[in-house]
C-alpha cells in the first residue's frame, strides 16, 4: 500500500490480473504491506472488499513516543483496526528501531487488537453468519419452524416501532371523546407466534383505546402457540383464525391491518400479493401497517461471496449455472459497495390500482467512482414506512440503529465484470409473475452486456 504509485503501478490491478488468471480461486488471498503513507480512502475501501489474509507491518512505519515505545500514526491505527475486523493476521518485519526491544512492537500490536470497538448488537447477533450465503425464506410455501420465529422475535427495535405506528393509527381512528365507546378492529395477518398481537394490545393500552384483535395465521405450529397465548394471557379480546389470509371468509372488516411480511428486498416474501388479497377485509378508510416499502440496490465488489456460490450448486436443478441465478440472504462483511444505493421497486398499501399489477421493471445507472474496480453482484436492501413518520430501514445510508431482523440480499453475476474509473454501470431488473410464481430477472448493459439472469424463473422463484 502506498500513496506514491502511479495508475500503471496500482497494486490492486496486479492482484486483479492474477486472480482472474486463476479463475477467481477461493484459496487465493492477499497480503498487504503497510507503507509509511497510505493511499486514498477509496483505494482502502476497495481493498476492504478483497480476501485479505494478512497485513505485513514493517518496523520502519513506527515512530517512538516520548517514553521510547513504538507507536503508529492515527491513520495507520484506524487502518489496522478496520482490517482486524476481517480477522487478518499481522506480520511484523524489519529490525528493532527502539531501545525498548522487539517485544514492544508485539505488545503495541496486541494493544491495538484489544482496543478495537466492542461488537454491536448486530455483530453479536450475526456472529458466524458474516458472508454466509442463505436461501431466502418461502413463507407462503413453507411453514416456518420455532427457531426461525424465535430469531425474528429477538429484535429489540422492530416491535417497538410497530407498537408506535399502531398507537398513532389508533389515536387517528378514534378521538378522545369516543375512546370509551368505539371499538377498533385490528387484524394481524401472518401473526406468527404473536409478537404483533402483543404490540397491538400494548399500543391500545398506552393509547387508551378499545380494540378487537384478529390474529390470522396459516402455520399450524404457530397457531398452537397463539391459542395457548389466547387462553393464558389475551382472553376474548383476541380471536385466532387458522387459515391463509387470502382465503379467509371474514365476518367484519378491519379498521387497521397489521403485517410483517417483508423480506430482505422488501417484496421478496410476497408481501404485495398477500396484502392485496388481505385488503378485501379492510374498510374503505382503513389503515395498513406498513403503508409502503421500497427496495434498493447497489453494485458490490465481493469476490469472497462470489467464490462461495460454487458451493451452493444444486444438482437437482436443470440449469448448470442455476446457483449463479439465485439471490442469497447474507450479511455482507468482506465486501465493498462500488456505488451508493438507488431505489428499485416501491409498493403502497392499501393498493387501490385497478387492475392491480405487481410486476415491475427498472433501469438504474450507477457511477463507478474514481478508481477501477470489479462487480461481482448487486446488494439489495429495503426500507418501509409503517405509518406516518415511523420507519424501518436496512439501507446502509439510513439503517435503523439497533435493528437485527434482516440481512441484505445478494444478486450475483455469473461472471465478475471489470469497471474502469468513472464508467457508467447500467443495471436492469424485472419482477415478474405468472399467477403461480413470482421471480426476479436481472442483467447489465454497461460497461458490458450480460445475459439475462434467471429468465422465466428457471433457477429461482417464490411460490404463490
Amino acid at each position: 500500500l502506498s500513496s506514491q504509485e502511479s495508475p500503471r503501478e496500482d497494486p490492486w490491478e496486479w492482484w486483479n490480473r492474477l486472480r482472474t488468471l486463476f479463475g477467481n480461486e477461493r484459496k487465493l488471498c492477499v497480503a498487504l504491506v503497510l507503507t509509511e503513507s497510505l493511499p486514498s480512502s477509496s483505494v482502502l475501501d476497495r481493498w476492504f472488499g478483497e480476501p485479505i489474509k494478512a497485513v505485513v507491518v514493517p518496523t520502519d512505519v513506527f515512530t517512538a513516543n516520548r517514553r521510547g515505545f513504538p507507536v503508529l500514526k492515527r491513520s495507520h491505527q484506524e487502518f489496522l483496526k478496520r482490517f482486524l475486523k476481517l480477522e487478518v493476521q499481522l506480520i511484523l518485519t524489519g529490525t528493532c528501531r527502539v531501545d525498548t526491544g522487539i517485544q514492544s512492537y508485539y505488545q503495541y500490536l496486541d494493544h491495538l487488537y484489544q482496543s478495537r470497538p466492542p461488537p454491536t448488537g448486530m455483530d453479536s447477533f450475526a456472529k458466524g453468519y458474516n458472508d454466509y450465503l442463505q436461501n431466502p425464506l418461502q413463507p407462503l410455501m413453507d411453514n416456518l419452524d420455532s427457531h426461525t420465529y424465535e430469531i425474528f422475535e429477538k429484535d429489540p427495535l422492530k416491535y417497538q416501532e410497530y407498537e408506535q405506528a399502531i398507537r398513532l393509527a389508533l389515536l387517528d381512528k378514534v378521538n378522545e371523546q369516543l375512546k370509551d365507546e368505539k371499538e377498533i378492529v385490528v387484524m394481524v395477518v401472518g401473526a406468527g407466534r404473536g409478537p404483533l398481537v402483543r404490540a397491538t394490545l400494548s399500543a391500545a393500552s398506552n393509547a387508551g383505546r378499545l380494540v378487537k384483535v384478529y390474529a390470522i395465521e396459516k402455520n399450524p405450529g404457530a397457531v398452537v402457540t397463539l391459542r395457548n397465548l389466547q387462553m393464558d394471557e389475551w382472553g376474548p379480546k383476541v380471536t385466532i383464525v387458522s387459515c391463509d389470509m387470502r382465503e379467509w371468509n371474514f365476518s367484519e372488516k378491519a379498521d387497521i391491518l397489521v403485517s410483517e411480511l417483508l423480506g430482505s428486498f422488501g417484496d421478496n416474501e410476497l408481501s404485495p400479493e398477500c396484502l392485496d388479497g388481505a385488503q378485501n377485509f379492510l374498510k374503505d378508510d382503513g389503515i395498513s401497517i406498513p403503508s409502503s416499502y421500497s427496495s434498493y440496490i447497489a453494485p458490490v465488489l465481493a469476490p469472497k461471496l462470489h467464490a462461495s456460490i460454487e458451493e451452493c450448486r444444486d444438482k437437482d436443478k436443470g440449469f448448470y449455472l442455476a446457483h449463479y441465478e439465485t439471490p442469497y440472504v447474507v450479511r455482507l462483511w468482506n465486501a465493498n459497495p462500488v456505488s451508493s444505493t438507488q431505489t428499485c421497486f416501491t409498493f403502497h398499501h392499501p393498493n387501490n390500482d385497478s387492475p392491480i399489477n405487481n410486476e415491475r421493471y427498472v433501469c438504474l445507472k450507477f457511477n463507478a467512482g474514481t478508481i477501477p474496480t470489479m462487480i461481482h453482484g448487486f446488494a439489495g436492501y429495503f426500507d418501509t414506512i409503517l405509518y406516518k413518520d415511523v420507519k424501518l430501514s436496512i439501507v446502509p445510508e439510513t439503517h435503523s440503529k439497533g435493528m437485527i431482523s434482516w440481512f441484505p440480499i445478494f444478486f450475483p453475476l455469473k461472471e465478475p465484470v471489470f469497471v474502469k474509473a468513472n464508467e457508467t454501470i447500467e443495471f436492469h431488473m424485472w419482477r415478474l409473475n405468472n399467477g403461480k410464481r413470482v421471480w426476479y430477472e436481472w442483467s447489465l448493459t454497461k460497461p458490458v452486456t450480460t445475459s439475462i439472469h434467471n429468465p422465466r424463473g428457471r433457477s429461482y422463484w417464490i411460490g404463490l
